[in-house]
């Protein structure tokens, strides 16, 4: 099986230790020691050996990839011209794949996911490529925790389906997109409905018969791009036909009208990090209901509160339910509740030309 991992992110809802410089996915925003994208493929060890693991990322983070995973090959880093969404991104990553074995299953993956039980991962991606090895369309569904609005939701339908394997599989009847409240305690009542967080699993040219069936013009740009692959006019032909590719992502493009999905629920403590108060449901809480995330951190009578120290120490007193985070050169204080508005801030800072913080 291969993987592709999707890097090509900026993630401003958690500057600022998320830069343009480096993005949250080559960040180690938890404190654990790894990046989000390392942690991401030490995630797939003994899944999928280090030669057919790929990475697509933009022309500014190829050198990250390069510096912080360590024995993967520099040709399996795929640089895009510029960010175009994830329906071309995958599409461009199936081209190069097809060269290799258009036979073999890919898993496409992003990057900045947390996920707390690898060994339970591991088990959903083994099923859903058992799936994708019998012709399905697979997607690895978050079993919800809450009736959570910010995400989009899978629909199975049925009975699970007659694949081989130790975890159960169903067919998708359909793909949702971010509910309202009502909605979503109707979804989490139900227990029909999964969390889509955009983990993929399918035969390649399973993939690229889709893209042509629902995509054509994508599908025959990529084609032109995959026939100059082994020539000396690849950088150009490539530079020239990805400025036509449209802006949008694979669950619009493709998964939506995808025919024969199958969906393999997991509940492995999977966390998008979209937002620091996410840190909430990763990271321990101390005796005093805090969440030390890294740093050296003293608090009198503070209770409620997420803390990332840098270089120097972080003192709390008689607050409670704040954001704390410390880059060195800046300093992020919000309230939990007003989190998301932290895009505001890089905003201003955009507006402002203050280059050197963004």
């Amino acid at each position: 099986m291969y993987a592709v991992i999707l890097a090509g992110g900026v993630g401003t809802r958690l500057w600022p230790r998320s830069r343009k410089h480096a993005p949250k996915q080559f960040t180690d925003i938890t404190g654990c020691g790894q990046t989000m994208i390392q942690s991401t493929v030490a995630r797939l060890e003994g899944l999928v050996a280090t030669g057919d693991t790929y990475v697509i990322t933009g022309s500014r983070y190829a050198g990250l990839c390069t510096d912080q995973l360590d024995g993967l090959p520099p040709e399996n880093i795929l640089v895009e011209p510029d960010g175009r969404n994830t329906a071309p991104a995958i599409a461009l990553a199936c081209a190069h794949l097809q060269l290799r074995d258009p036979d073999e299953v890919v898993a496409v993956l992003p990057a900045d996911h947390l996920i707390q039980d690898a060994v339970g991962f591991q088990n959903a991606l083994r099923q859903a490529e058992l799936c994708a090895r019998r012709g399905y369309l697979s997607v690895l569904g978050i079993e919800p925790t809450k009736a959570h609005t910010g995400y989009g939701y899978i629909q199975r339908e049925g009975r699970p389906l007659p694949v081989a394997g130790d975890l159960p599989a169903f067919p998708v009847k359909r793909f949702l997109e971010k509910p309202d409240e009502a909605t979503a305690e109707q979804f989490l009542a139900d227990g029909a409905y999964y969390w889509n967080g955009g983990i993929f699993v399918s035969r390649v040219k399973r993939l690229l018969a889709e893209y042509e069936r629902q995509m054509p013009a994508l599908f025959a740009a990529i084609d032109r791009i995959a026939s100059a692959l082994a020539s000396n006019e690849h950088d150009s032909v490539l530079a020239e036909v990805w400025p036509t590719m449209p802006d949008i992502s694979i669950d619009y493009g493709l998964m939506e009208g995808a025919q024969e999905v199958a969906v393999v629920p997991m509940q492995v403590g999977w966390n998008d990090m979209g937002s620091w108060d996410a840190l909430e449901t990763v990271i321990p809480r101390d005796e005093d209901g805090n969440i030390p995330v890294e740093g050296e951190i003293l608090q009198l009578n503070s209770r409620g509160n997420i803390i990332a120290a840098h270089k120097q120490l972080v003192a709390l007193i008689d607050v409670d339910d704040l954001i704390v985070i410390d880059s060195g050169d800046a300093l992020l204080i919000a309230k939990k509740d007003s989190i998301q508005q932290v895009k505001q801030v890089v905003a201003k800072l955009q507006a402002a030309k203050r280059s050197e913080l963004l």
